[in-house]
């Protein structure tokens, strides 16, 4: 049997050689083999996946890829495209953010888009989008939008569309680092699974109990090979010496395996017997603090949250609240469910309290919502003394208005006090050098320079990254740049501290370093709220830990030292909930609707023409006419009117602006008012209602177009319109995809760009408080961090597509066919009857 993967003396550098990330390795991976690669971050393990994977060549060596001799530099070979592209339509490759590896807005579309580019017959993508979302559970979401989706579902959508590819050898990189114990036993259930049908697994993981699965475990330390771990199924289940781990740079787990964990959470809310006490305390041992001490401070309850909070002892704490929260409820902008239900909670000053739940249960929005960096619908919350939010009622009634926020002052007070330490470190960094970023939030306290350099240096030497100083934070490690993200926020020293999920990604080092940190300012009486997925991480620092959604960790075993009360959350929306992103390119539901149904090409061309003569409209009859086609259109499409004014209300504003300053420059007509030599005529105003209103009818039209079309019938509509230019010489497929993977990532760049705001709003930036020219300034400021984060997402975005075979020029099976109906053509006799209608109204 041909070798999945043979490597020899490779060598691979980021630098141009003056460093090594990999040095002379010598690897083999057996068909069917399952091999974990382990180690420090930094040590190389992404790097020789990637080579593994195809998806970029070494600088020396040799490599074959499933019998293909993708590179050798001996002489003057080198790559081999060819053998690299024919290796590839057999390797699947799964990134750890998912985010980046979705081509589309649809679930079955985004799994298509890998046996499209292999040119699989339509009817055999059918069936492999049936196998593969089944596979990976998520068949009941196939029509859904997987970028407004949780990232444990994110994920199996990303793996659902390597598996319809049918791949020999699946390269997964940290595929589990930002899931919960339930959706990672999801995706090693699906490993389990394929590897027991035969295909080469290589998984690229810091957990103990994953790395236990494999056949073979390879442990790496700056860029070589230091020690090969051979499993068997006798030893396979084994316990490997703490010490032995911490050396190799993977996690060691406590907890109970990945199976138990999922059966325990599936069987979460089967009755049991428990004390009639309201807080649903579960099984204490011996060590645990009796419910009633005052130390336990067990957060309120509510309606239709069961607060689960586990008390762990410690010294004694102060009973003064440094975070109130009461009966609060979030909701996404475009979401039919709420992110976060009528949750009530109390942290005391001092406390370090660990925040616990499934994916998309709302810890990251609680954390946003406690920083000021989103409003609750409604609820109070209160930090610190600062009402951050104030719930209001109308009077004589018992209706809740949405909570009054912060004034100016308040908000500064706020970002003095709070430091929120985000998900994503890389879209927190803003600043030239390492040492420059750190200063920001000093510098925004408006200390001295001695003092802001004193910061700085005590910042970086807590977190053991004085070294990285004068390093740009966009070079480093994501290790290294999650450092110094929270060396930023510690320097500003705040009295109460929001991490979300800090430890995510990092080796035992690493996280030890964080844990460190943590107790240390702990002891210094820092309130600390930490976002975390491991039950380990939440013993080894937190006083509490408070699980909100679903009940993780709520069974109480021997030797714990906690207690527990649940806190269940019956409305749970699946959402990223890490940043607010503006609903993107949406279909409501799939061809539920005439507009929906249309051929892209047929509503293309029909949109543009109604689009472009919107501005020949002239005459208040007109404008009438066009308002009834538009209206029409968002009834066919069965469209929310509302939410469609609301996802264009910036440009209807700027429009309306615009459309008004004729009024100052129209002279003819009869004379209204006389405003000192400007005249206000009746035709200017005549003139500014048209301007403004068919703009918006041109707009309104756009964002109907946008919300019943996905990326994928676009490329494909455009690029079938655009095929008769081919014959020109013009690369038309290609330019049809640009243009749909950009209006795929265009509400990906403006979360970032959002996410990089609040960054700088959280460490006191102007772009938030300043006054109007210190606000342009901090907002010019966003450049570079977008600039660099563009080139991110456009590096991931090119491999994603080398991973699912795209290439240029090749012919693509379209898994929805492009077939003209009778309801495009009638469909284009109503639009052309409507322009007849506006030539006609525009004669009279």
């Amino acid at each position: 049997m041909i070798d999945a993967a043979i490597l020899t003396d490779i060598r691979f550098s980021y630098d141009g050689g003056a460093s090594w990330a990999l040095n002379e390795v010598n690897l083999t991976i057996h068909a069917g083999e399952y091999v974990c690669l382990t180690g420090p971050n930094g040590s190389g393990k992404s790097t020789l996946a990637r080579l593994i994977a195809g998806l970029s060549a070494p600088d020396a060596g040799h490599i074959t890829l499933l019998g293909h001799d993708v590179f050798n530099s001996d002489g003057d070979a080198g790559a081999n495209p060819a053998e690299y592209r024919a290796a590839r339509r057999n390797i699947g490759a799964v990134f750890q953010n998912p985010e980046d590896q979705l081509v589309t807005t649809i679930s079955e579309d985004d799994v298509a888009f890998g046996p499209e580019n292999l040119g699989t017959d339509r009817s055999e993508i059918g069936r492999r989008i049936d196998e593969s979302l089944t596979q990976v559970d998520m068949t009941a979401h196939r029509y859904d939008d997987p970028t407004r989706m949780s990232g444990g579902q994110q994920q199996r959508i990303a793996i659902a569309g390597m598996l319809a590819m049918h791949p020999s050898m699946l390269i997964l990189d940290e595929p589990t680092a930002m899931l919960d114990p339930v959706a990672r036993a999801e995706v090693m259930r699906i490993l389990d699974e394929l590897h027991a049908h035969g295909t080469t697994i290589v998984h690229v993981t810091h957990h103990h109990d994953e790395a236990m699965r494999a056949d073979r475990i390879i442990h790496m330390v700056n860029g070589n090979i230091v020690n090969v771990d051979n499993r068997n199924d006798d030893n396979r289940n084994g316990i490997v010496p703490f010490t032995r781990w911490s050396e190799t740079g993977i996690m060691p787990s406590r907890e109970k395996s990945l199976e138990d964990e999922m059966y325990r959470q599936e069987h979460a809310h089967e009755p049991h017997n428990h004390d009639s006490d309201e807080s649903h305390i579960l099984e204490l041992s011996e060590h645990t603090i009796a419910a009633d001490s005052p130390i336990a401070a067990q957060p309120t309850q509510s309606a239709h949250h069961h607060v689960h909070s586990t008390q762990i002892q410690h010294t004694q704490q102060s009973l003064q609240p440094a975070i109130v929260i009461d009966h609060l409820t979030y909701q996404y902008p475009g979401s039919d469910a709420p992110a976060i239900c009528d949750l009530s909670l109390t942290v005391n000053a001092g406390e370090t309290v660990a925040i616990m739940g499934a994916n998309g249960a709302g810890k990251s929005t609680l954390a946003r919502l406690i920083c000021a960096l989103d409003q609750p619908n409604e609820g109070s919350i209160t930090v610190a003394n600062i009402p951050v939010a104030t719930d209001q009622h109308t009077h004589n009634s018992q209706h809740r208005r949405s909570p009054r926020m912060l004034n100016r002052k308040q908000r500064e007070t706020l970002r003095r006090t709070v430091g929120f330490v985000m998900q994503h470190p890389e879209r927190q960094l803003f600043a030239d050098t390492v040492a420059d970023d750190v200063a920001y939030g000093p510098r925004n306290q408006r200390l001295n320079e001695t003092e802001i350099s004193a910061r700085v240096h005590d910042a970086l030497q807590l977190l053991h990254i004085e070294h990285l100083a004068d390093r740009s934070p966009f070079s480093l490690s994501g290790g290294q740049q999650r450092l110094v993200a929270i060396a930023g926020v510690i320097a500003c020293r705040p009295s109460i501290l929001v991490m979300d999920e800090p430890t995510a990604s990092l080796d035992e080092t690493a996280t030890a370093r964080i844990h460190e940190l943590i107790q240390t300012l702990h002891k210094q009486g820092v309130t600390v709220l930490i976002v975390t997925h491991s039950l380990d991480e939440a013993h080894a620092v937190a006083d509490r830990i408070i699980t909100i959604g679903t009940a993780i960790g709520t069974q109480a075993t021997a030797g714990n030292r906690h207690k527990h009360t649940a806190v269940p959350n019956a409305t749970v929306h699946e959402m990223k909930a890490e940043t607010n992103i503006p609903e993107a390119n949406t279909v409501h539901s799939h061809r539920s609707n005439i507009v929906t149904q249309l051929d892209p090409r047929a509503k293309m061309v029909t949109f543009l023409v109604l689009m472009f003569t919107a501005f020949a409209i002239n005459t208040p009859a007109q404008l009438a006419l066009g308002a009834i086609m538009v209206g029409a259109i968002i009834a066919a499409g069965r469209l929310n009117p509302l939410r469609l004014l609301a996802s264009v209300h910036m440009f209807l504003a700027m429009f309306i602006v615009m459309g008004a300053l004729n009024i100052f420059f129209v002279r003819t007509g009869n004379t209204l008012i006389q405003l000192g030599p400007i005249p206000i005529t009746d035709d200017g105003i005549t003139i500014a209602i048209l301007y403004a209103l068919r703009f918006a009818l041109v707009i309104i039209l756009g964002a109907i177009l946008m919300q019943t079309t996905t990326p994928t019938e676009l490329t494909d509509g455009f690029g079938s319109l655009l095929s008769p230019l081919r014959h020109l010489g013009m690369h038309t497929q290609e330019i049809a995809l640009v243009m749909s993977l950009a209006l795929r990532f265009l509400p990906t760049l403006g979360a970032e760009a959002k996410a990089i705001a609040d960054a700088q709003a959280a460490r006191g930036g102007s772009i938030e408080t300043g006054s109007l020219t210190a606000r342009l300034q901090a907002m010019t400021a966003l450049c570079v961090p977008m600039f660099a984060g563009a080139i991110r997402h456009a590096d991931n975005l090119s491999l994603a597509l080398d991973a699912r075979c795209y290439e240029e020029g090749i012919h693509r099976t379209r898994w929805h066919a492009l077939h003209v109906k009778p309801v495009d053509i009638m469909f284009c006799a109503i639009t052309g009857t409507y322009v007849v209608g506006l030539v006609v109204l525009g004669l009279l």
